[in-house]
């Protein structure tokens, strides 16, 4: 946390009220956005800012009619202390004026809002050796308003607004570090990558401040901004309002001192790259990345001696899961019938580790569809019927199945009339799904050729690829599973059969397990874990709203995959006549391997990580 040194700074508000001192003439001094309401709005005000914290820390609230702010500052005076001031009427900016003064009388009824503000953390960006161009420049920073909306309150009803500074893509750990320990100065960034996901159309024109100038290898990162207040302030419509103006922050006479790093892992952010198009990182806590590494490790465990440790790039079940985080509707699929002798000719390995997936994706919120085979359609519904009978999941997700009649299809079945600036689903995610080889055919472990069982679901893979804002990963334990085409040279080269069987379409992220379900499974703790950082999941409400609850966590947890309903949905799998994967048998075992204690050991380890 940061903590503030009292000092004594009246000459530079002295300076300011008679000279119109540049605020950042007074570097060092915490400094503060000002909003002044009618007393009858001020309830509802302070539960705003206690609701949007991110853009409005609340460092106090006056009195009606009190000038002064001594926690804040000695000999202080609101009516004189901004450089300049904004009057508004009804929601309109009636005026910008150099004092208060002759509102006197109207202020007695009045109260004053202090709110932190980020020019008090550039000290601090720099005590980290972190660049702020916008003081290199000599220039005001830029700020936007977004098409984030803040929690409403009363009549307090509009977007958030964010301050952005190019960062270099090497400080962007420092930067997040050094800002998430000064929270009264609006703390970590809400953003970092694409303006346009936060609405912003062109960078280059703020709508608040002056543009700033990246150099080559910065990128954008946006943080909550105290400006949010004038909005507010628009919004409500009072008859008479105040604030400052952008850039002409009330000075206090608090030095700002605030550490750049912290030992405790859960306090160290890092910051990760999920997407390249549309640009776009997370971020993440040392101690989160840290358990997720671990779940990483667990999976890779190789019972079945393929050799698998050849196929494992590190970070992928982190990336995959953060991507996921910041999905609202994901698509699903699995089914890798291997055994074309029997009917059916599905194997367990994949549905359980989807519908573990699926589970937790629905618990967090997020919109969740599976598609498979057309021919397995209806035995997939009579199991997913089951599975929602037993509890394993609580409603039915829906199914789906996609067949080729057109160049097109893939674009309309993953977009709104095929408009690929409207995505239906923001990730794909194929789990021990057969994949096309390079000859496209479909191949099982044995290299025999099974293209007649399977549809082209590799399609919408190679679409979404093209397709700004969709991602995609895919999980596999052999490299001839869809999405598995990331590590196409390493199954080539080390998995028996490689060169035939690999296969050839990429998902952006591929998580090599043991077995397929697993990597589902560490998938669902993952998702977990990211939604219990209070780092993460502060990042993915853009500082606004209000940490999980008690009761949210329960429920996700809740939702994790356990030995018990593990157990029972491989024992609906093996009632439709699905199949273990290496030996064909009709029992409570996926890829040859007993689900007692193989499998029952991986998730009950996998709940250690977890929980």
């Amino acid at each position: 946390m940061s903590t503030c040194l009292k000092v004594t700074s009246t000459s530079s508000r002295r300076g300011i009220r008679t000279s119109h001192l540049c605020q950042r003439c007074a570097k060092g001094f915490q400094q503060a956005n000002v909003v002044i309401l009618h007393e009858t709005l001020a309830d509802d005000f302070e539960a705003f800012c206690r609701a949007n914290r991110g853009p409005l820390p609340l460092l106090y609230r006056s009195k009606p009619g009190e000038w002064g702010c001594s926690p804040l500052a000695e000999n202080s005076d609101i009516r004189v202390d901004c450089a300049q001031y904004c009057v508004f009427e009804n929601g309109a900016l009636a005026a910008k004026v150099s004092s208060l003064t002759p509102y006197t009388a109207q202020l007695r009824d009045m109260v004053t809002f202090y709110l932190g503000c980020s020019f008090s953390f550039e000290q601090i960006l720099k005590a980290a050796e972190v660049p702020v161009r916008n003081v290199e420049q000599g220039r005001n920073v830029s700020m936007f308003r977004t098409s984030v909306p803040c929690v409403e309150v009363g009549s307090f009803r509009c977007p958030m607004v964010v301050s952005m500074r190019p960062i270099p893509a090497e400080k962007l750990d420092a930067a997040a570090r050094a800002t998430h320990l000064a929270p009264l100065s609006h703390g970590a960034p809400v953003h970092i990558g694409d303006p346009a996901l936060l609405g912003i159309r062109d960078a280059s024109q703020p709508d608040y401040g002056d543009p700033v100038v990246p150099a080559p290898g910065d990128v954008p990162v946006f943080w909550g901004c105290g400006v949010t207040g004038v909005e507010a302030v628009r919004s409500c419509k009072t008859p008479l309002a105040f604030t400052h103006a952008p850039g002409c922050m009330f000075l206090s006479d608090q030095e700002m001192f605030a550490a750049t790093s912290t030992t405790d892992p859960r306090q160290r952010p890092l910051t990760f790259s999920i997407s390249q198009k549309p640009l776009r990182f997370s971020l993440v806590s040392e101690a989160a990345v840290h358990q997720i590494r671990a779940l990483e490790k667990l999976i890779g465990e190789d019972p079945g001696e393929r050799g698998i440790q050849a196929l494992f790039v590190q970070d992928e079940l982190l990336k995959s899961c953060l991507s996921l985080s910041h999905a609202s509707s994901v698509l699903i699929t699995t089914g890798f019938p291997t055994h074309f002798q029997h009917n059916p000719p599905e194997e367990t390995d994949g549905p359980p580790g989807a519908i573990a997936m699926a589970a937790m994706l629905r618990a967090l919120g997020k919109r969740v569809a599976m598609v498979t085979d057309r021919r397995a359609l209806d035995m997939n519904r009579r199991i997913m019927d089951d599975a929602v009978q037993k509890g394993i999941i609580q409603t039915a997700v829906p199914l789906l199945s996609f067949q080729e009649s057109s160049p097109e299809s893939a674009l309309q079945f993953l977009c709104h009339d095929g408009d690929p600036n409207k995505p239906r689903f923001d990730h794909l995610v194929a789990i021990e799904r057969s994949g096309r080889a390079a000859d496209g055919n479909y191949y099982n472990m044995r290299a025999i050729n099974i293209k007649h069982l399977v549809d082209p679901i590799d399609d919408l893979f190679t679409a979404a690829a093209s397709i700004a804002g969709i991602g995609t990963t895919g999980i596999g334990d052999g490299g001839n599973e869809l999405g598995m085409g990331k590590v196409r040279g390493a199954v080539r080269a080390h998995m028996p059969k490689g060169n035939l069987i690999a296969c050839d379409v990429a998902a952006d992220y591929a998580i090599t397990a043991g077995v397929s379900n697993w990597g589902g499974y560490a998938v669902a703790c993952g998702l977990y874990l990211l939604n219990a950082c209070l780092v993460h999941e502060r990042y993915l409400r853009k500082g606004l709203g209000t940490p999980p609850s008690p009761q949210q966590l329960e429920t996700w947890a809740a939702s994790l995959p356990t030995v018990a309903k593990e157990e029972e949905f491989l024992a609906i799998l093996v009632k439709h006549g699905v199949r273990s994967g290496k030996t064909a048998n009709l029992a409570l075992e996926v890829d040859g391997l007993p689900f007692h204690p193989t499998h029952s050991t991986i998730i009950r380890k996998m709940r250690e990580l977890a929980l």
